[in-house]
Protein backbone atom coordinates (compact mmCIF):
# COMPACT_ATOMS: atom_id res chain seq x y z
CA UNK A 1 0.00 0.00 0.00
CA UNK A 2 1.43 3.52 -0.98
CA UNK A 3 1.60 6.59 1.11
CA UNK A 4 1.91 10.00 0.34
CA UNK A 5 3.76 13.46 1.54
CA UNK A 6 1.95 16.11 0.58
CA UNK A 7 1.92 19.89 0.78
CA UNK A 8 -1.49 22.53 1.09
CA UNK A 9 -0.56 26.44 0.28
CA UNK A 10 -2.62 27.57 3.03
CA UNK A 11 -5.30 30.97 2.47
CA UNK A 12 -2.26 32.77 4.71
CA UNK A 13 0.21 32.04 2.07
CA UNK A 14 1.82 29.05 4.42
CA UNK A 15 2.30 25.57 3.51
CA UNK A 16 1.76 22.53 5.46
CA UNK A 17 3.20 19.29 5.12
CA UNK A 18 1.66 15.68 6.21
CA UNK A 19 1.28 12.50 4.90
CA UNK A 20 -1.41 10.21 3.98
CA UNK A 21 -2.53 6.61 2.53
CA UNK A 22 -5.60 8.44 0.92
CA UNK A 23 -4.25 12.16 -0.46
CA UNK A 24 -8.34 13.03 -1.63
CA UNK A 25 -9.73 11.78 1.79
CA UNK A 26 -6.84 13.85 3.54
CA UNK A 27 -7.28 17.15 1.80
CA UNK A 28 -11.44 16.87 2.21
CA UNK A 29 -10.40 16.39 6.12
CA UNK A 30 -8.52 19.63 6.09
CA UNK A 31 -11.09 21.80 4.45
CA UNK A 32 -13.40 20.60 6.80
CA UNK A 33 -11.24 21.58 9.78
CA UNK A 34 -10.90 18.12 11.02
CA UNK A 35 -7.68 17.62 9.46
CA UNK A 36 -3.97 19.15 11.44
CA UNK A 37 -4.95 21.97 14.14
CA UNK A 38 -2.52 24.21 12.23
CA UNK A 39 -4.45 23.88 9.03
CA UNK A 40 -7.83 24.88 10.40
CA UNK A 41 -9.15 28.34 10.28
CA UNK A 42 -6.31 28.72 7.61
CA UNK A 43 -7.66 28.05 4.49
CA UNK A 44 -8.84 28.27 1.48
CA UNK A 45 -6.59 25.06 1.14
CA UNK A 46 -4.79 23.97 -2.08
CA UNK A 47 -2.77 20.84 -2.72
CA UNK A 48 0.30 22.10 -3.75
CA UNK A 49 2.72 19.05 -4.02
CA UNK A 50 2.35 15.31 -3.54
CA UNK A 51 4.84 12.70 -3.59
CA UNK A 52 4.48 8.79 -3.29
CA UNK A 53 6.02 6.86 -1.00
CA UNK A 54 6.52 2.83 -0.92
CA UNK A 55 5.40 2.64 2.54
CA UNK A 56 4.44 5.10 5.67
CA UNK A 57 8.09 4.62 7.24
CA UNK A 58 9.45 5.95 4.07
CA UNK A 59 6.79 8.63 4.20
CA UNK A 60 7.78 9.88 7.40
CA UNK A 61 11.26 10.17 6.92
CA UNK A 62 10.40 12.30 3.56
CA UNK A 63 8.06 14.37 5.60
CA UNK A 64 10.45 15.05 8.44
CA UNK A 65 13.24 15.84 5.72
CA UNK A 66 10.53 18.32 3.27
CA UNK A 67 10.32 20.09 6.93
CA UNK A 68 13.64 20.77 7.06
CA UNK A 69 14.12 22.46 3.97
CA UNK A 70 13.93 26.34 3.25
CA UNK A 71 10.13 28.16 2.18
CA UNK A 72 11.90 28.60 -1.03
CA UNK A 73 13.02 25.05 -1.46
CA UNK A 74 9.62 23.93 -0.43
CA UNK A 75 8.32 26.21 -3.20
CA UNK A 76 10.64 24.92 -5.54
CA UNK A 77 9.10 21.58 -5.20
CA UNK A 78 5.23 22.79 -5.67
CA UNK A 79 6.54 23.83 -9.22
CA UNK A 80 7.85 20.75 -10.52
Amino acid sequence: MSWYVYMLRCGDDTLYTGITDDVEKRLVAHQAGKGAKYTRGRGPLELAYVEEQPDKSAALRREIAIKKLSRKEKLNLTEK
